[in-house]
C-alpha cells in the first residue's frame, strides 16, 4: 500500500499576453499584492505563435513571466486561477481582454499550468479549473516537452528561463524545509537575487 505524504510546495509561475507593454507596471502592482513579492521576472518574449488573440488584444502580442518569492501549496492552483481571471475580468474593456493570465506552478519534477478547458491529459483540481502536465524534468535531458506542450513554453527561450527558475525554486525549497526542522533559522537569499531577479519592463 502506498502511504500518502505532503507534498512539496511549489514556486509560483505566471504568464502574461499582452498587446500593450505598459500594462506591465500595473500588474506587477496587482501581482504583488495579491500573490507576495517577484522573486523573477523574464525579459519580453515574442508571442507569434498563433492569431488566436488578435482579434481580442490586437498584435503584436508579447509575453512576460513573473515568478514569486513565497512557495505556494499545490492545491493552491485552482484558486489562484480564480483570482487571475478575475485580474483578467478588471483589465477588460466591451468584453475584450487587454491581458491573458496564465498562472501555474513548477516543482522539481514537472511544469503545470491552470485551464478552465477540459481535455484527456488534464486533471480536474475543483472550481471549474484543470492542471496541464505543459513540461516534465529529467535529469538527463532537463525540461521534456509533451505533444501538447504550448509551442511558446516549448521555446528555447522559456526552457532556458524555467531551467533558471527550478534553480532558485530548488534553492527556496531546501531554506523551507530547513526552516521547518530548525527553529529559529532563517536562511537569507538575498545574495541570489542579483543572480536570479531580473527587473526588465521596457
Amino acid at each position: 500500500m502506498s502511504i500518502p505524504k505532503q507534498p512539496d510546495p511549489a514556486k509560483l509561475v505566471i504568464g502574461c499576453i499582452m498587446n500593450d507593454k505598459a500594462l506591465i507596471h500595473d500588474l506587477f502592482t496587482v501581482f504583488e499584492d495579491r500573490f507576495g513579492p517577484v522573486d523573477m521576472i523574464s525579459e519580453w518574449l515574442k508571442f507569434a505563435y498563433t492569431d488566436y488573440y488578435y482579434k481580442e488584444m490586437g498584435s503584436p502580442l508579447y509575453r512576460k513571466v513573473f515568478v514569486f518569492k513565497h512557495l505556494i501549496g499545490q492545491a493552491d492552483l485552482a484558486r489562484i486561477k480564480e483570482t487571475t481571471n478575475g485580474i483578467e475580468t478588471t483589465y477588460s474593456c466591451g468584453g475584450r481582454r487587454s491581458v491573458n493570465i496564465d498562472p501555474g506552478y513548477l516543482v522539481s519534477s514537472r511544469f503545470i499550468l491552470a485551464t478552465g478547458k477540459e481535455y484527456s491529459h488534464r486533471i480536474y483540481i475543483g472550481s471549474n479549473i484543470y492542471a496541464d502536465l505543459t513540461l516534465m524534468y529529467s535529469k538527463k535531458t532537463g525540461f521534456q516537452t509533451l505533444d501538447w506542450t504550448y509551442p511558446d513554453y516549448a521555446s528555447t527561450s522559456m526552457l532556458s528561463f524555467l531551467s533558471k527558475v527550478r534553480t532558485k525554486y530548488l534553492i527556496d525549497l531546501k531554506a523551507d524545509r530547513k526552516k521547518n526542522t530548525s527553529r529559529g533559522i532563517n536562511i537569507d537569499d538575498k545574495k541570489y537575487d542579483r543572480i536570479f531577479r531580473r527587473d526588465v519592463f521596457l
